[in-house]
């Protein structure tokens, strides 16, 4: 059950007021004031972050409800790391297809597969040949077009590349694209040519609960090392993928910009360790998540957690995104920790009385009540 005060509901109108007065107040007397590392600026620094950078050169029950587009006018937006280019363009209704070229060895990969058709579309743009398929899980909107991608990349590079064609006759699989998973949901996972398994168990159980020591798992990509990290909550065999040396990890629905997916298979305890695993990442690693539903996240968040000023300044600057048709989407796993409520259940006592929890509750349970607060939200 959520309990909040009702002294604490505040209107949209008054959310933007407070956040605007507060961002004001902040520029004016920041050199005046003792707190000299106020984070009240914290998203303007990392907006000069992601501008710097070049970075401005779900769940299926939470994404479904979008009303607005992924990105205004469904352009795809380019990006340079240090390893690979990046694509990042809007599918469905609110996902986000990623497509990751290694400009040395021509290596490409597909970041789910949402939408077959804007993939092609993309790959064909640039000339790139579709190698790695990485499924984060076995949902449709994220694993749903893998044969279809795997058969159209098939036909149309043949022709280009016609001495790659398989002299056997094997067909489709193994003649473009591996398709690379987690091993738990394998049987869900259309064409699925890698299962990806942790040292330690390939299974889980709601008893197996330690899987932290040995929740990683690697394979190659181009001339990188890809870190496949175990973070399964919202589906049991749920990973995530994330580039050490660019600072970059691919969270699916495991974490969301100020959420996360909703538990659909796993426990409480199983999604609390890996949220604690990806909170554990470096505060500037980017964070890539598959849905654009931030500003119905920041209502949640808001709600729990009114007195946090960090998360008051960004859902100003969230909403003035959205307002221009920007993407909410990549993140700081920085302003991850400050603002998502769904990694602060242990460090927040506000949020903590706000969903009911109890002294003695332990911080998995902490989080089950934060995700079933989450779950019966209403605006």
């Amino acid at each position: 059950m959520f309990f909040y005060s009702s002294s604490r509901r505040m209107s949209c109108y008054h959310y933007n007021l407070l956040a605007f007065t507060m961002t004001t107040l902040s520029c004016l007397f920041l050199r005046a004031s003792s707190f000299t590392t106020c984070k009240a600026l914290y998203p303007f620094q990392f907006i000069n972050r992601l501008n710097n950078g070049g970075l401005f050169s779900s769940s299926r029950d939470e994404s479904s409800k979008s009303t607005l587009p992924a990105h205004a006018d469904g352009e795809c937006i380019e990006r340079s790391y240090p390893n690979f280019q990046l694509l990042q363009f809007p599918c469905l209704n609110c996902n986000y297809g990623y497509i990751i070229h290694d400009m040395k060895t021509g290596e490409t990969a597909a970041i789910d597969t949402p939408d077959a058709s804007r993939y092609v579309a993309e790959l064909e743009k640039r000339e790139w040949k579709l190698t790695h398929i990485f499924n984060t899980h076995h949902h449709l909107d994220h694993a749903g077009c893998n044969l279809q991608l795997k058969e159209e990349s098939y036909h149309r590079y043949s022709q280009k590349f016609p001495m790659e064609q398989s002299v056997a006759g094997a067909g489709v699989v193994g003649d473009i694209a591996k398709i690379f998973g987690p091993k738990i949901d394998g049987h869900s996972i259309p064409g699925l040519d890698v299962p990806l398994a942790f040292p330690d168990t390939d299974t889980y159980t709601d008893t197996d609960n330690d899987r932290h020591d040995s929740s990683s798992t690697f394979l190659e990509f181009g001339n990188m090392q890809v870190h496949v990290m175990d973070v399964g909550g919202h589906t049991k065999g749920h990973v995530a993928f994330y580039f050490p040396m660019d600072k970059v990890v691919f969270v699916g629905d495991a974490l969301f910009a100020l959420g996360c997916g909703k538990m659909f298979e796993g426990t409480s305890t199983q999604y609390w360790e890996s949220l604690k695993r990806l909170r554990n990442l470096p505060d500037d690693t980017v964070v890539y998540c598959a849905h654009e539903i931030t500003e119905r996240n920041a209502e949640f968040a808001l709600s729990v957690e009114p007195g946090n000023l960090d998360l008051i300044v960004r859902v100003h600057d969230i909403k003035m995104r959205r307002k221009r048709g920007e993407p909410t989407v990549p993140s700081l796993m920085g302003e991850e920790k400050d603002t998502n409520p769904f990694l602060r259940g242990d460090v927040s006592e506000e949020i903590r009385r706000n969903v009911g929890a109890f002294d003695e509750d332990s911080f998995d349970v902490v989080f089950g009540k934060i995700r079933a607060a989450k779950d019966n939200f209403q605006v």
